[in-house]
């Protein structure tokens, strides 16, 4: 091999090297991202939860006070 094409060969090899260290930042920043989305709809969940308990609870209590008048007449 000539020098010149060892040389080609390492800037090309160079270059990849950038272009895998960049797609790995991206990557990274991507994944964090991911992370923090999941995070919040893992919290939005939670309080839909309890909202949708809470709901439950005051129906429930709606109808157990309605039995009690129908009962009462």
């Amino acid at each position: 091999m000539s020098q010149s094409t060892v040389e080609k060969e390492f800037t090309l090899m160079q270059s990849r090297v950038q272009d895998v260290i960049a797609l790995c930042e991206q990557l990274r920043q991507e994944n964090k991202a991911l992370r923090e989305q999941q995070n919040e709809l893992v919290e939005e969940r939670s309080r839909l939860i309890e909202k949708n308990e809470m709901a439950r609870a005051k129906v429930e209590q709606m109808i157990t006070r309605l039995k009690a008048m129908e009962t009462s007449q």
